[in-house]
């Protein structure tokens, strides 16, 4: 179906990782408070699968080679869509104080 020019769709998507749970979700709260200040549409956040990332290390070289310890690595993601933003809310986007260990992916579409 084609577009009309007058009805033409932006779209910004955010996509956000964190190994922690908690940290993920008070970060999109923000995120999204300070979207809607501006004034803008928020579709989101919808909780994608979380990534598990497992390791199994031994724990000697040489005399205990049987005995071993496994770690796993949890990755959280959420997704954010901004119908038509405008430059304002990109700007909000940007100087906004994340905590560390939370990244950010930001796609125009």
């Amino acid at each position: 179906m084609p577009k009309k020019e007058g009805q033409q769709k932006e779209r910004l998507r955010l996509r956000i990782k964190a190994y922690d749970a908690k940290l993920i979700d008070s970060s999109v709260k923000q995120i999204i408070e300070a979207i809607k200040y501006h004034g803008g549409d928020v579709v989101g956040p919808i909780p994608l699968p979380t990534e598990f990332k497992k390791y199994a290390v031994n724990r000697s070289t040489f005399v205990h080679k049987k005995s071993g310890e496994q770690f796993e690595l949890r990755v959280h993601k959420r997704l954010i869509d901004i119908m038509n933003p405008q430059q304002k809310i990109i700007d909000s986007l940007s100087d906004l104080n994340l905590p560390a260990g939370v990244d950010v992916e930001i796609k125009m579409g």
